[in-house]
């Protein structure tokens, strides 16, 4: 991960890894970061000695709500176990670029099986 001239290795301060995209029209830029947890995110975002905070408050001082750059951001926190990501004749990409990989049919052959064999957090909740 890249924020100013700080860059993050894969697991450090609970950093995951990030994907980048570009799209021509709208015109857009997007960046997909993977975090450990909910509380590394937010100590990243919030702290003055890591890069994202100086960066968002020199943002908001240039371009504020003044139309001109729309911010996009959306948080999921998911339960280990409760995701799965196939590859089929690619590269891995998105969420597997931060998770274990292991062949489809080892947790089972459809994606119901697969998911279940992690373990259900909504029974534990019950």
């Amino acid at each position: 991960m890249q924020q100013g001239d700080r860059r993050f290795a894969p697991g450090e301060k609970g950093f995951l890894g990030a994907e980048s995209f570009f799209r021509l029209f709208p015109l857009g830029v997007m960046m997909m970061s993977y975090w450990r947890s909910f509380e590394d995110l937010e100590r990243f975002a919030r702290s003055p000695a890591e890069p994202h905070l100086p960066a968002w408050q020199s943002f908001n001082k240039a371009v504020g709500s003044d139309g001109s750059v729309g911010i996009w951001h959306e948080t999921y926190l998911i339960q280990p176990g409760q995701y799965e990501a196939i590859y089929v004749n690619m590269p891995v990409f998105g969420l597997g670029t931060a998770t274990e990989h292991m062949p489809v049919g080892q947790r089972g052959e459809r994606a119901r099986e697969r998911v279940k064999s992690a373990g259900s957090w909504e029974d534990e909740m019950r």
